[in-house]
């Protein structure tokens, strides 16, 4: 049977089509293939000169397991998983303890020790290693990045509001916003979720005390800033509904807010109607640092000030509530600096140079609980440590929790036990660089002092305010990814003490 010309003409376009789609589907196939056969050559191209450096000593041994991926996933759900220290000594055990493995497409040395400690705290080979999600959330203009005498410029910029002479003229002002916090978050409730609670406290206090924001900026800065910082350990691919994208966007708005404040200073320096001596911004911009860089700087301090210091007082507390030998002491020592005062009456830096047990239980809490699981640096340039190369270009991590449980140093690691830290006692003999949770040598953290006074001063009132233990169904298990973070935001069954 004869075909119309048109219907035949329809037939060859639809073989034609056909045709085309299966050519299509067989070369997006081929493409895979390739890229799949490609990427062992990827990866020997990706870590080139890393591993073929003629030297006398040899790499750190161990593999950098899956092309690309290395061993980035499999640590990561460790970390989640809170199982990263098993992870971690199952690899010191099978390799020594210098090894090398690929974390975030990078090869890295993995030490273990306080040698090992040392070596990151102090080396001049070695550099900070930010993640690219880091970068892009953060900026890549803070005091963490720049080197030489402009690191020395911006350090002291922020040491002058960091330093303990200048945070015991802030006590009071930390003393008012925690009253402020527990008056409006706490009273009057029968539970409150810990962690969410002090990110919040820990945020308004840095905001108000280093920085001088009123209400409205904190407020149009709150949701934004805890938003990008969720995104500095996302996977950094900008696509449709990705948590990265939309972190990203959220550090884009926390950047035009602080753009604003910004330019704000700008116009009470002018004016006269401000100091350099009033706050951080302020002080910078009277430095003479560009806008961007300050932008930069102060994000990353509102993390570094904020994250911190909020899961200390979170797990302080819930080590607290199980152990009542250490919480009577706490309470005891902080009610005979209550009764001292008169009502309404804000701690003084006498006050909190009593609270000596305290403080103890806080470092312990922070020996078992490091608010950074581990330390990153990269080498700026080829460096050995214990018998091996370290590539420049390769990364160097440690984990705290290798010497802050080990035995040798620290007996009966698992156990909460503030003595170990308290002035006079035997046991505060502590090695160096075994216990680092504020860095150490030249890169110790500048605002530990801050913290210090911040964390006594929230505990004070929550322990003289309150009763607490854990409510129905938390268990106090929690993640390390990205920092420490309890089940349920550590949630407690709260009442007021009378």
């Amino acid at each position: 049977m004869l075909k119309h010309p048109a219907e035949a003409k329809s037939h060859k376009a639809m073989d034609a089509d056909s045709t085309t789609t299966t050519m299509m589907a067989a070369a997006v196939l081929a493409i895979a293939a390739a890229l799949l056969a490609s990427l062992p050559l990827l990866y020997r191209l990706l870590f080139a000169g890393a591993c073929d450096k003629p030297t006398s000593k040899p790499l750190p041994p161990g593999t950098f397991g899956l092309p690309v991926v290395g061993q980035t996933l499999s640590l990561l759900r460790a970390l989640r998983a809170n199982t990263a220290e098993d992870w971690l000594r199952r690899r010191a055990a099978s390799y020594g303890p210098v090894s090398r493995l690929s974390f975030f497409r990078r090869p890295t040395a993995f030490l273990v020790g306080p040698a090992a400690n040392k070596f990151l705290f102090t080396s001049p080979a070695l550099t900070t290693a930010n993640s690219e999600a880091f970068s892009r959330m953060v900026g890549r203009r803070t005091v963490r990045d720049v080197a030489g005498e402009h690191h020395a410029r911006v350090r002291a910029m922020m040491l002058k509001f960091l330093r303990p002479d200048a945070v015991r003229r802030q006590v009071a002002a930390m003393d008012a916003e925690v009253r402020r916090h527990i008056d409006q978050r706490w009273r009057g409730r029968a539970a409150v979720a810990v962690m969410p609670a002090m990110k919040e406290l820990t945020f308004e206090v840095m905001s108000t005390v280093l920085f001088g924001l009123d209400a409205a900026a904190r407020r149009e800065l709150s949701a934004e800033f805890q938003q990008l910082a969720r995104g500095i350990w996302a996977v950094p691919l900008d696509l449709p509904f990705s948590t990265f994208r939309r972190c990203l966007a959220a550090s884009r708005r926390g950047r035009r807010a602080v753009a604003a404040v910004v330019e704000e200073r700008k116009g009470r320096l002018r004016r006269g109607e401000s100091s350099p001596d009033d706050d951080v911004l302020t002080h910078m911009l009277a430095g003479g640092l560009p806008d961007e860089e300050i932008a930069d700087n102060v994000i990353f301090l509102m993390i570094a000030a904020h994250d911190t210091t909020a899961a200390l007082i979170t797990f302080l507390l819930r080590h607290l509530d199980a152990n009542k030998d250490a919480y009577a002491k706490v309470l005891q020592e902080q009610l005979e600096i209550a009764r001292g005062k008169a009502p309404g009456e804000a701690l003084t830096w006498e006050d909190l140079s009593k609270m000596k047990y305290t403080w103890a239980a806080a470092m312990e809490t922070l020996r078992l609980v490091p608010t950074a699981f581990s330390i990153l640096r990269k080498a700026v340039d080829d460096v050995e440590h214990g018998g091996y190369l370290i590539p420049k270009g390769w990364g160097v991590m440690n984990a705290m929790t290798m010497t802050h449980w080990d035995p040798a140093v620290f007996p009966d690691p698992g156990r909460f036990d503030p003595a170990r830290f308290e002035e006079g006692s035997a046991s505060t003999v502590i090695p160096p660089f075994t216990f680092v949770p504020f860095g150490g040598g030249a890169r110790v953290c500048p605002g530990n002092e801050f913290a210090r006074v911040e964390t006594l001063v929230a505990v004070h009132h929550i322990v003289t305010n309150f009763r607490w233990k854990l409510a129905a169904g938390c268990d106090g298990s929690f993640s390390r990814f990205p920092m420490p973070y309890p089940a349920q935001g550590l949630l407690i069954d709260i009442e007021p003490i009378q």
